[in-house]
């Protein structure tokens, strides 16, 4: 599992998160507070404050993981 925080600044973010998630075979969940929701659900991450970073969590290989955050790469905060 990794685990890294983003930022996701406006819809097409979030589309592009769904769309890079739903593409791979493995769970990743977001995490903000204490709600969790899978990153394949548009609608669970509208249910989210996304003025906040968010926790993403990767459950799969490691090609699996360094595939899905090469895709969203520019969302992921650096200073972790």
């Amino acid at each position: 599992m990794k685990e890294f925080l983003v930022q996701i600044n406006s819809i097409e973010d979030v589309k592009e998160l769904v769309t890079s998630a739903t593409m791979l075979e493995c769970d990743i969940d977001v995490l903000s507070g204490r709600y969790l929701v899978d990153a394949k659900s548009i609608m669970g991450l509208f249910s989210l404050d996304l003025g906040k970073p968010v926790t993403i969590q990767i459950h799969g290989t490691d090609e699996l993981c360094d595939e899905f955050y090469s895709s969203i790469k520019h969302m992921v905060l650096q200073n972790q």
